[in-house]
């Protein structure tokens, strides 16, 4: 055969019929196909749902009423599906019921256009052999009012049709013979819980037991567009609905036309924050009938604080009816989501101010990383969101203000000089280690044309740390970082505010970053992929500075050192010990430790106090009463 050629046609007496085991093919079908034998309740619910859709449409003008009821028998270990819909006949039975892959109701939907039924494979009444060992059913068609059948099936391989008593008005009912592993379906308490999520969007009743009130009679708001207050109707709905938190505001997702027909509701809850968990939470109805109870894929990825339900007769399931075939419609849908989320959230700030700054205390976390991911967000929580500070939470406005006009934002977690110089400042310092805080306050400063100064950057510090208004002669600056540094500590002369502020250690993050990622653990903990751009980041350093000791030449303290030991001042090395005993208790208190001996600083303070107070008597003419610098008379 030459390539790419079809190949050669096979002799009819060489092909061979591929065998089916049934029982297998079953057991694989009823057990597998679902993740929880409660589907087997929504796939049974649904066939009622379109028996009756089915009666509707074969006899229009019939005296109907459609009706669906459960009930549960626990002494007998049973549970039944009641309908009275349109039924069936023995030859329906057999080609329809137990027929694996045989849907009745795709081809009536294929031939009628009737977007009400739900059923698409003819593999849901398998489902009942996942939770049963034996279903029977008992059936009368519409049609044929007088005769009445009953099947009867072990296990789903093999069945029974018998004749049985007519059902007056028609109608059908399926009987579950429970499993030992599934007895404790025969609950109507259960029963009502799961129903109530699963059938909450029927348009036809389901009962429970004999209950009067339907497990269904939840009002659907926005089938109901203009029916008295829409908002408390949706917090209602919301309310009712949301298993786990709190809904603060709800707002509709209208149908948008093309490609997407869904509608529903969507609501911010009050939970936890994104930042630790994802609790997206979302339930999509195909028809009606709850289809995916986690879509949480179809809202965007930032929306960590969004729940609800949405229903479409568009959308595609896998035929376990459990989950969603990515397809256009999937994709139209996320749009459609995306948008309503925006918009839900325009019409919150607008309208409601007060749940408003509600959902931004709350969620402000969660809002900051938004904000990055959709224009329309940034522009709407720009000036709204909370960032964290060092005197709190702030708005990035608040921030610009107290910054006189610039906005101040630490790349470290603070602690240390650091910290110190930050409250010396007293300026609000936001936290740039924290959750979408510094790329946020980075976009917030170019549309809004203001500085923002990256403290631990290098070029943060240049703006903080300015340049001596004389440099320091080499040898005094090889004799101050001689005196101040150590080991991978570089003295750099500056001027800062305030002035009192005599010396600040800053890390160097970039020769920090480094040393994590050529740890030897570092490949194990750290994914390949980031672990090389990480590496291509930190090549430009060699690591060999660990941090900048900024000596603030502004300072009072540095002036009088300089000129005690520009004079020969014997006590000008005890005063530099002084302050690098000072770095090194300030870097014990960061948050990282570190920076020096702690115990040997301590010691320092004690031999430097007791050589100052040795070397000239109290009262002594140059020797102030308040502290303050050295002087050529000390």
């Amino acid at each position: 055969m030459s390539e790419g050629l079809p190949p050669d046609p096979v002799p009819a007496e060489d092909l061979r019929t591929t065998e089916v085991d049934l029982g297998g093919l079953v057991n694989v079908l009823a057990t597998h196909l679902y993740s929880t034998p409660l589907v087997a309740l929504r796939e049974l619910v649904q066939n009622a749902h379109d028996s009756h859709t089915r009666r509707l449409l074969e006899d229009p003008d019939g005296d109907h009423r459609p009706m669906i009821r459960v009930r549960a028998d626990a002494g007998r270990r049973t549970v039944s599906i009641e309908d009275t819909g349109a039924g069936l006949t023995e030859p329906e039975i057999h080609a329809y019921l137990a027929t694996v892959g045989t849907g009745y109701t795709r081809m009536l939907r294929e031939l009628t256009g009737n977007e009400e039924l739900i059923g698409a494979f003819g593999l849901g009444f398998l489902s009942a052999f996942s939770v049963a060992g034996q279903v029977t059913v008992t059936t009368t068609s519409h049609r044929e009012p007088l005769l009445g059948h009953r099947y009867r099936s072990f296990g789903g391989e093999q069945y029974s049709v018998e004749p049985a008593a007519p059902r007056p008005g028609g109608g059908t009912v399926v009987e579950l013979s429970l499993k030992d592993e599934h007895a404790h379906l025969a609950d109507e308490h259960a029963l009502r819980e799961v129903l109530g999520r699963y059938c909450v969007l029927l348009p036809i009743p389901v009962y429970v037991g004999d209950d009067e009130q339907p497990v269904n009679a939840v009002p659907v708001p926005w089938r109901r567009p203009s029916e008295g207050d829409q908002h408390a109707a949706r917090m209602r709905f919301a309310t009712a609905f949301g298993r786990r938190f709190e809904p603060l505001t709800a707002f509709p997702v209208h149908p948008a036309g093309g490609d997407s027909d869904a509608a529903g509701l969507l609501w911010v809850q009050d939970g936890g924050t994104y930042g630790s968990s994802d609790n997206r939470d979302l339930a999509v109805y195909l028809r009606g009938m709850l289809l995916a109870d986690d879509a949480r894929d179809l809202l965007p990825s930032w929306a960590g604080f969004i729940g609800g339900v949405v229903e479409s007769s568009r959308l595609t399931p896998t035929a376990s009816r459990e989950d969603l075939q990515r397809d256009e419609h999937y994709r139209a849908l996320q749009r459609v989501l995306t948008d309503a989320v925006v918009d839900g959230l325009y019409e919150t700030a607008r309208l409601r101010p007060a749940v408003w700054r509600r959902i931004l205390a709350r969620h402000g976390q969660d809002l900051l990383g938004a904000a990055l991911c959709d224009d329309r967000l940034f522009t709407l929580l720009a000036d709204d969101v909370p960032v964290p500070t060092s005197q709190g939470d702030l708005t990035a406005g608040a921030l610009r203000a107290a910054g006189g006009g610039a906005v101040h934002v630490a790349l470290g977690g603070g602690g240390g000089f650091e910290e110190m110089l930050y409250r010396a400042m007293q300026v609000p310092i936001a936290r740039g280690d924290r959750y979408a805080v510094l790329p946020f306050l980075r976009r917030y400063a170019q549309l809004r044309d203001c500085r923002i100064v990256e403290l631990g950057s290098e070029r943060g510090n240049r703006e903080l740390f300015r340049d001596p208004e004389r440099p320091l002669p080499a040898e005094e600056a090889a004799w101050l970082a001689g005196a101040l540094a150590d080991p991978g500590e570089q003295l750099v002369p500056a001027r800062f505010e305030p002035a009192g502020l005599p010396l600040v250690l800053v890390p160097d993050r970039e020769a920090e970053l480094k040393a994590r990622i050529e740890d030897d653990q570092a490949d194990a903990r750290i994914p390949s992929a980031a672990l090389r751009l990480a590496r291509a980041f930190t090549a430009r350093t060699d690591g060999e500075v660990k941090a900048r000791l900024y000596l603030n030449l502004a300072s009072p303290a540095v002036q009088d050192l300089l000129t005690a030991y520009r004079d020969g001042h014997t006590g000008s090395a005890t005063a530099a010990g002084l302050l690098r005993s000072l770095k090194v208790i300030m870097a014990a208190a960061s948050a990282g430790g570190g920076g020096g001996d702690l115990t040997g600083a301590l010691a320092g303070i004690g031999t430097a106090v007791s050589a100052l107070t040795a070397a000239v008597p109290a009262g002594l003419p140059g020797v102030p009463d308040s502290p303050g610098g050295l002087t050529d008379e000390g």
